[in-house]
């Protein structure tokens, strides 16, 4: 490899995996070396799946001079562990949402790679969604004027198999919830990068349809430090499952988004040319209805941050703000009071 290509290493080999080595393999700059599965056996397996030599022990994985990034495909309650083990080893850390399933994890993990001076970047792709990007751009330009409003409506549809045929989906430990915390982080990200950070939320969650110890079912209202108001909803009982919206206010006019198309553009004086791709398409009803495209952008600017020593796209610190408010809500359900950050 020329030192503008990197190598990566993915731990974890379950679906989202094959979405990572896609997306790394579509990269000029980057190339799969090797894989780490949780078993001998499924790593051979993953030895055929990915066409790299793959492990089960992640320190013998670790010690791979051809690997300079780390992408972990863990479950979401297990990216602690191995993340301090790539940064101890000196690796850089791409890791699929959320960052973690509590804020102490999250913590230990932000400061396990600042301490081993190693990159941090969570996967959060739709922020590269040309529509967004559209939408994120005419806040920023003022387009809008001052944000009044932004809601984010999650309202999807699991098979109960996705649950029962899972060991971790839906569980505390291993999901830290289901419905927010899994589908409906990547939107509430979105919301909370186009509005600004949260003051406060007041929130309900229930279990009404799927066997899990999570929520299939959630709703929210958040007050935000700029004076806007905003309204969470989401859910993976909501048969059959519609694409996921993001609708911002302001002053001067209203952008909504449709699985990150833009389906209502209300901005006075500005008719520009709209971006009508749906690159990335939309997991309502199937997690798998995505492609690596969006991934793959993830994945260059990861490399370009090593390259260039600055901040990925998505810091750790960044994916810190989606599970404080996700989790604030899950508290705010069991007090039945508003938390506020």
């Amino acid at each position: 490899m020329s030192k503008k290509e990197l190598g990566f290493g993915i731990i974890g080999t379950g679906a989202i995996a094959g979405m990572h080595a896609a997306a790394i393999n579509a990269c000029e700059n980057a190339r799969l070396v090797a894989v780490c599965s949780s078993t001998a056996e499924r790593a051979r397996q993953a030895a055929d799946k990915f066409g790299v030599p793959s492990d089960y022990q992640i320190e013998e994985f670790l010690k791979r001079k051809d690997i300079d990034i780390v992408a972990i495909c863990t479950h979401s309650g297990n990216h602690l562990e191995p993340a301090i083990a790539a940064a101890a080893a000196g690796k850089h850390v791409l890791l699929e949402k959320p960052i973690e399933v509590s804020l102490d994890r999250a913590d230990q993990l932000i400061a396990a790679c600042e301490r081993a001076g190693v990159k941090l970047g969570v996967i959060f792709q739709n922020r590269l969604k040309p529509g967004y990007l559209k939408l994120k751009q005419a806040v920023q330009n003022g387009m809008l004027g001052r944000l009044l409003m932004g809601t984010a409506a999650i309202n999807w549809y699991r098979d109960p198999s996705y649950y029962s045929g899972s060991d971790w989906k839906g569980t505390l430990k291993g999901d830290g919830g289901a419905a927010l915390i899994n589908q409906g982080v990547h939107t509430i990200d979105l919301l909370l990068d186009v509005m600004g950070e949260a003051q406060s939320v007041f929130g309900q969650v229930k279990t009404v349809v799927h066997a899990i110890e999570g929520e299939d079912l959630g709703a929210a209202l958040v007050s935000f430090k700029n004076g806007a108001i905003g309204t969470i909803t989401g859910g993976t009982a909501l048969y059959p499952g519609n694409p996921e919206r993001l609708e911002v206010y302001g002053e001067k006019g209203n952008i909504i988004l449709e699985a990150g198309k833009i389906v209502v553009w209300n901005v006075p004086g500005s008719d520009a040319g709209l971006p009508d791709s749906d690159v990335g398409g939309s997991g309502a009803s199937d997690p798998m209805a995505i492609d690596f495209r969006l991934h793959q952008g993830q994945v260059e600017d990861m490399v370009l941050a090593v390259i260039d020593n600055r901040e990925p796209m998505v810091t750790g610190k960044d994916a810190r703000r989606s599970l404080e408010l996700i989790l604030g809500i899950y508290e705010s359900s069991k007090s039945n009071l508003p938390v506020r950050f």
